[in-house]
């Protein structure tokens, strides 16, 4: 090997040395936002104090689009975005054995087996709030008033229409299906 050989690899090996220790030291972008997650008692409390509406992810841990969801709606970064600051997101494994107080009332899953694998029994708050499909999410206002569901999976961008709709009070003023077509033909998303 001749010294301009010698002389050109050595170049080459300095400069990807630098370019990894470089690398190696550049901040890293920091990682998306999370949706701030609440149980239902302290969903409810935070809107007495502060009021916004409650989205509720009704899953259970068996089921793919609940999955799905969470993996893919739930990290868009400008749903957190939006989620974080119009809405108290709660997330209710529908077959948890936890006991759930919801406007003076105590909820609890008697059937819940502890040995059972898969599914298991639904638990009472889920029944409440009339799921029957899993994911739904069920919107409720402040005061914990039932507004809506919404049910199975859905990408944040379909979200987007239902989302500024409750957290803006327009659900209110659409009474009639000509009414919703005309809202959602003027709609323009921005996720």
């Amino acid at each position: 090997m001749n010294i301009k050989k010698i002389a050109t690899l050595g170049v080459l090996a300095l400069t990807i040395a630098s370019f990894m220790m470089i690398s190696a030291t550049t901040e890293k972008p920091a990682p998306a936002e999370e949706i701030k997650w609440y149980t239902v008692e302290e969903a409810m409390a935070a809107a007495e104090k502060s009021p916004r509406k409650i989205m509720i992810d009704v899953y259970t841990k068996w089921c793919g689009p609940c999955k799905m969801m969470s993996q893919n709606t739930f990290t868009d970064p400008k749903f957190i975005e939006y989620m974080n600051a119009n809405y108290y997101c709660v997330k209710f494994d529908a077959e948890s054995p936890e006991p759930v107080s919801f406007k003076g009332q105590a909820f609890s899953n008697p059937d819940y087996d502890p040995n059972k694998q898969g599914r298991n029994g639904v638990h009472q708050f889920a029944r409440y709030l009339q799921v029957s499909a899993y994911p739904t999410l069920v919107i409720l206002d402040a005061d914990g008033t039932y507004i809506s569901p919404i049910v199975g999976y859905k990408t944040a961008k379909d979200l987007e229409i239902f989302m500024k709709l409750f957290a803006t009070n327009k659900h209110k003023e659409i009474l009639t299906q000509e009414q919703w077509t005309e809202y959602q033909k003027n709609f323009v998303g921005t996720w």
